[in-house]
């Protein structure tokens, strides 16, 4: 089986040497590439093309984390870029998911978290540190538009990066049924997509 293949991108030399300690010991893991800017991240991902990005929001002079997960996003839609950061702001939050984020973790997230959302990200699933997932779960209790009680437990769930077929075993419903639910929660939401009603429900209680 081909490695799964990272870069990551943070300004800090330790943080990058940790992370590529911390990875190495994973066997279906493989750490491609190193970049200290935004810039450099770009010019990286093109000379790769890692199958996850771990980035970092803020990096000193010049492009942010923000920009260039848009910029990576624009270039290849496929590649999943994971924030890597201390900032937990639901402001840092919202930017990260709505430039294209696929997962949010913060850098004293346990090993097998960063695993776990790493291994989650190729498969499409998106994830977030468990601070972060506790927060958004008391904020998505009270969107603007009111979700059953059912809708708001799916809605939470959705942070811990579960498949339709996971979150029906975790509720003891149908995959159909999980379906559902989440057009309806999409639809109240006015979003399309998983992390796009993550990112509206932080907004909206942001805003209050």
């Amino acid at each position: 089986m081909t490695p799964i293949s990272v870069l990551l991108v943070d300004d800090h030399t330790v943080v990058r040497s940790g992370l590529k300690a911390l990875l190495g010991t994973q066997p279906d893991i493989a750490v491609v590439g190193e970049a200290a800017s935004g810039e450099a991240a770009l010019e990286a991902a093109e000379e790769h093309s890692p199958d996850v990005v771990l980035m970092d929001l803020a990096m000193g002079p010049g492009m942010d984390g923000i920009e260039a997960i848009k910029r990576l996003r624009q270039r290849n839609g496929r590649q999943a870029v994971i924030v890597f950061t201390t900032y937990d702001s639901d402001a840092d939050i919202v930017r990260a998911v709505d430039a294209g984020a696929m997962g949010y973790l913060l850098k004293d997230a346990a090993p097998e978290e960063i695993f776990a959302a790493v291994r989650g990200a190729v498969q499409g699933k998106s994830v977030m540190s468990a601070p972060v997932a506790s927060r958004l779960f008391q904020q998505l209790r009270n969107p603007d538009e009111v979700l059953t009680p059912r809708e708001a437990e799916l809605l939470s769930l959705l942070t811990q990066g579960l498949s339709n077929r996971e979150l029906g075993k975790q509720l003891f419903i149908s995959e159909a049924t999980v379906k559902t639910h989440l057009a309806h929660i999409y639809a109240k939401l006015g979003v399309e997509t998983r992390a796009a009603a993550i990112a509206t429900a932080i907004r909206r209680e942001g805003m209050r």
